[in-house]
């Protein structure tokens, strides 16, 4: 029985899954977010109204089923935001839970539980989803690694969705070598070289706050020289927050098409932000999905060009994990997505270490790749080991 005293894991379900008795990942325990099915449990959602109104999952996601098969061992359903529509971690119905390093300040989410978990040492690895960041953002707040891997790489089927062109199945552990191991057993074979190449993105940098950029400094120059060759870039020729913006109406266009339907009909009970965000979802034209798409697919361009042979590296979050119920959170919202929007526009993988430390409080240094190279980027990781 696990000592839940951070809040990491649901109270509405009991989950627990033995692995098989042998294979790579025997002897590890792993917690799994609230938006993946397991047999014969309902999946919550993060949202009383969800949970109420859907059947127990008839079978299990295929991507915890590897890891089950893998020798893991299933010990609970971890807190989510709701509908996963968030990155805070501050849950309006189930509360935020308790982020291990700076238990004043919020988690991150939508993978709340899952980055407390891994953070809190109640489980080796935790497994979440990132859309927008869901991952990445926690990850940094929690001081703890987490892998975006490319969009489609690992099977998020059995899994509820939010805005599917985006979604990801993503997972977190304190130590690297950890996180590595899951992803041999998560990630398919892909043929490909390693970089050759660092660029730092410099509007990237230059977005976050200064005891951000200030902590990151050693650790880019670190990182600068371990590779033959390094170049500064600009990302976004249109400012970051344009591609933001973009993200942000195809991932509000597709959660509407996701659930819109169960709103209108169930007329659930929303937490303060998701209800919002929901409504002006509603609002989304397809011909205004339709432009952000086209704008998304000469943004991926442009990245797929630029990282051909390279490895790409910038800020997780421009700031610190906020403090709970920061009025600035909206605000904060729009900044975080300013970065975490890159790899979600491009569908590539993002890795961000637990290299530094801004005003008592943990920050995340990014590592992104080509797009299906995810298994490079971890190698790529542990060979220059920044956060050894």
């Amino acid at each position: 029985m696990i000592d839940d005293a951070h809040g990491a894991f649901c109270a509405h379900e009991t989950v627990f899954l033995r692995g098989a008795a042998v294979g790579p990942l025997t002897g590890l325990r792993f917690g799994a977010k609230d938006n993946f099915d397991v047999e014969g449990h309902r999946t919550g959602g993060g949202n009383p109204d969800w949970l109420r109104t859907h059947d127990p999952a008839a079978a299990t996601g295929p991507a915890l089923r590897a890891l089950l098969d893998a020798g893991a061992e299933l010990v609970g359903k971890t807190q989510m935001d709701e509908l996963a529509y968030s990155i805070n971690g501050e849950n309006h119905f189930y509360g935020t839970p308790v982020n291990p390093r700076n238990p004043d300040r919020i988690p991150g989410g939508s993978s709340s539980g899952s980055a407390v978990a891994a953070a809190a040492g109640l489980v080796d690895f935790a497994v979440g989803t990132d859309t927008a960041g869901s991952v990445r953002a926690p990850a940094s707040f929690c001081g703890i690694h987490g892998l975006r891997p490319s969009h489609g790489a690992v099977a998020i089927q059995g899994c509820m969705p939010l805005a599917p062109s985006y979604d990801t199945v993503g997972w977190f552990a304190r130590d690297l070598e950890v996180l590595a191991r899951v992803g041999q057993v998560l990630l398919p074979a892909q043929a490909a070289a390693p970089p050759t190449r660092l660029l730092i993105a410099t509007d990237a940098f230059a977005k976050a706050r200064e005891p951000v950029r200030t902590a990151l400094a050693p650790h880019v120059e670190r990182l600068r020289a371990r590779f033959a060759r390094a170049e500064e870039i600009t990302l976004s020729e249109d400012g970051l927050f344009a591609w933001q913006q973009t993200m942000r109406v195809i991932q509000g266009y597709e959660a509407w098409r996701a659930h819109g339907d169960w709103i209108a009909r169930v007329k659930p009970s929303l937490g303060p932000g998701i209800r919002e965000r929901f409504q002006w979802a509603s609002t989304i034209t397809r011909d205004e999905a339709v432009a952000a798409s086209a704008r998304r697919s000469e943004i991926a361009a442009r990245l797929d060009a630029l990282l051909e042979g390279s490895v790409l590296c910038m800020p997780t979050v421009p700031f610190v994990a906020p403090l709970r119920n920061a009025p600035t959170a909206e605000q904060d919202r729009t900044d975080a997505l300013s970065l975490l929007c890159v790899a979600s526009l491009g569908r590539l993988p993002q890795l961000t270490l637990p290299v530094a430390e801004a005003v008592g409080c943990q920050v995340g240094l990014s590592l992104l790749g080509a797009r299906d190279t995810d298994r490079v980027l971890l190698e790529t990781a542990l060979r220059t080991a920044l956060d050894g």
